[in-house]
């Protein structure tokens, strides 16, 4: 009877401590949203909703396109997009530390080239170079204090069951893509985003208070 009564114990204890999707809401559709402004150069190709609130700037589409979605220049849907990403951010930031990868680098550091599922901090800023894989279905919630930085040719891979949908990166301040990174997840960064040339997502590109900057990209909205 103790025996069962610790197992019960430990198993709520781990319900309890799991991390979970945000509830994406009226954001669900979105590839990519920006606050300020959305701006764009090149050939990028966004597959799913576009959207920018408070402001109402979206330049240079085209060239850019759209498609299986729309433009949302400051209308009501942008701002609904908008109020449901900072709910999704404000719930990333609740969520509990499960690792903590200060001062490694992902996709080269020991222990930050393949992770399972759970909740990986960094006090500070993030950098990703090489590859980082995915491993296991499950939720990936990436918790970075500062800037986050991916370098040219970088790239996320998933694998045995993870899923772009699942894999979310808070970030503090602000994320910048660099040149043909290959990026799996979506981005929810508290100032700015920038996307640099031939750089792809599958996933979200969110800025909350600032501007999202693209450059020839390809981002694709996923479901969970």
């Amino acid at each position: 009877m103790k025996r069962l009564v610790l197992v019960y114990i430990l198993s709520v204890g781990s319900l309890a401590w799991a991390q979970s999707v945000p509830a994406l809401g009226s954001a669900q559709s979105f590839a990519v949203l920006g606050a300020s402004t959305v701006t764009n150069t090149g050939p990028t190709i966004i597959t799913g909703d576009l959207g920018v609130s408070p402001g109402k700037a979206v330049t240079g589409f085209p060239p850019g396109s759209v498609t299986g979605g729309a433009v949302h220049a400051g209308d009501a849907s942008a701002t609904a997009a908008q109020a449901a990403a900072h709910t999704a951010y404000a719930a990333l930031v609740a969520e509990p530390c499960g690792t903590n990868l200060t001062g490694k680098i992902l996709g080269t550091s020991p222990g930050a080239v393949t992770l399972s599922p759970g909740v990986y901090c960094f006090d500070s800023s993030a950098q990703l170079t090489g590859t980082l894989t995915l491993n296991g279905n499950g939720v990936y919630v990436f918790k970075i204090g500062s800037t986050f930085t991916t370098a040219s040719n970088s790239s996320v891979v998933l694998a045995n069951g993870a899923t772009a949908g699942r894999v979310f990166w808070q970030v503090t301040s602000s994320a910048t893509l660099g040149t043909k990174t290959v990026f799996e997840g979506s981005i929810f960064a508290n100032i700015s985003d920038t996307v640099t040339t031939g750089a792809s997502v599958n996933g979200r590109v969110f800025a909350l208070t600032s501007a999202v900057t693209l450059s020839g990209n390809r981002i694709r909205a996923t479901s969970k």
